[in-house]
């Protein structure tokens, strides 16, 4: 790169931070204050990585820097300065940097996010960085990868397990829940005799937000040990997996066990449902039983596996959401952005992240402290050591839309304007461009 270019790629990059300070806010702080001989370097040698993530307003107020100062401690020459701000303005500000190859050193990623900044060469290999710095990759639960190559690591993993209204449950005549798909059939048909508008479950596939084709529809898929892809990473649609599992969707609308609405309800609506006793059982983030127990303290509710087809016996596929991280292709600091990903990834820091986010460590060795935590993270921690993240769609080229056209053809089925095979070839040949 000659100096002119790195000149202007300077002045860019202020220009892009300027104006998603504007967009983001106070949360986000701008760059540009270094005056050293690149954007990220001073005079005595210090760098300053730039790290972008939606991470810090989530969590407890000021953990995250103190946690960036555990870092600098162990490494003084680097310094780490935060553009910290909401996951959507993050999101905006992220596809603009990667479109414009200006993304700060280090990114907060979303798996949907990554193959698109792939292919865009945005973000670094990071399998080369890895073997750059001799790092032991067998510590880590998983690494997204693009053709190979790994893009993101997940830091943090938030599961999506059963939430079962254990008073609904009782009052139905059950003692335990539902671990088997016919079972929860029946748990569903007898919460919902209970009358009033009281349903059995909640299917949130507003096309605007189609994540709900992710959680609580391809869920049932990953339970079983099923594979909504060949093994070359073609789309199987029509395979009998997939097939099994949207006609086992279809048998609990036509029992007539769903809460109304599905067709435009979003995943805040199926939270609130399930909080005001409205619906017996969700498929929902941990994230959100913060939420619930402060909406409703009354509620008494526990976490269990997604049910499994009845005759399936290995372990359970459990979906889930990640912080994942990775560094800027265009960083002039490529080794120092790796070792904070290093940092992050380490047994100590992970588990420290993992226990302020209440989600699950990226590091297989680290365990969070549940110490100070609802029990019902620690009951859910068992089940995703028992089990493996399952989440086919991270990583997948256009990802909202391959859910949003799976939805769309789900809906024809629910509302009987279409049959399951048709459904699902036409959902194929949506894909097959695609993938």
């Amino acid at each position: 790169m000659t100096g002119g270019s790195t000149r202007l790629q300077g002045r860019t990059r202020r220009l892009l931070r300027v104006m998603a300070v504007a967009v983001i806010g106070a949360t986000v702080v701008g760059c540009g204050s270094n005056s050293g001989s690149s954007a990220g370097s001073s005079g005595d040698g210090t760098i300053t990585l730039e790290f972008a993530q939606w991470w810090a307003p989530e969590l407890p107020t000021g953990s995250f820097d103190k946690l960036m100062s555990e870092f600098t401690a162990q490494n003084p020459t680097i310094k780490v300065k935060l553009l910290s701000g909401p996951y959507a303005s993050t999101k905006q500000q992220l596809v603009s940097g990667a479109a414009s190859r200006t993304l700060p050193d280090v990114v907060g990623l979303d798996g949907a996010w990554v193959s698109d900044f792939a292919k865009q060469g945005a973000i670094a290999d990071l399998s080369e960085l890895m073997a750059a710095a001799k790092y032991d990759s067998s510590q880590l639960a998983s690494q997204i990868q693009v053709k190979g190559k790994t893009y993101m690591i997940p830091v943090v993993n938030f599961v999506y397990p059963l939430f079962v209204n254990n008073d609904l449950l009782s009052k139905a005549g059950l003692k335990t829940p539902p671990s088997t798909r016919t079972e929860f059939l029946e748990a569903a048909k007898k919460i919902s005799a209970l009358g009033g508008n009281v349903k059995g479950w909640a299917l949130p596939l507003d096309t605007a937000v189609p994540n709900g084709v992710q959680n609580d529809v391809m869920s049932w898929l990953w339970a079983s040990g099923g594979s909504m892809l060949t093994k070359d990473g073609k789309p199987d649609l029509t395979g009998q997996g997939v097939k099994s599992t949207v006609e086992y969707v279809k048998s609990l609308n036509d029992a007539g066990v769903i809460s109304p609405g599905a067709l435009t309800m979003k995943e805040q609506d199926k939270v609130e449902k399930f909080s005001t006793g409205q619906v017996g059982m969700v498929i929902d983030s941990l994230a959100h039983i913060t939420l619930i127990k402060k909406n409703n303290p009354e509620l008494d509710f526990t976490v269990v596996p997604v049910p499994a087809e009845d005759s399936y016996t290995g372990k359970r596929g459990i979906p889930y959401a990640s912080w994942g991280i990775g560094v800027a292709e265009s960083s002039e600091h490529k080794t120092e952005a790796f070792k904070l990903v290093q940092f992050l990834m380490n047994k100590q820091a992970n588990a420290q992240l993992s226990t302020l986010a209440n989600g699950f460590p990226g590091n297989k060795t680290a365990e969070p402290d549940f110490s100070k935590s609802d029990p019902l993270f620690k009951t859910a921690f068992d089940i995703y050591k028992a089990g493996y993240p399952a989440n086919e769609f991270v990583g997948l080229p256009k990802s909202e839309d391959l859910m949003r056209s799976f939805d769309e053809q789900l809906q024809l089925v629910l509302t009987g304007k279409q049959g399951v095979d048709d459904a699902l070839n036409n959902a194929q040949q949506a894909w097959t461009p695609v993938l």
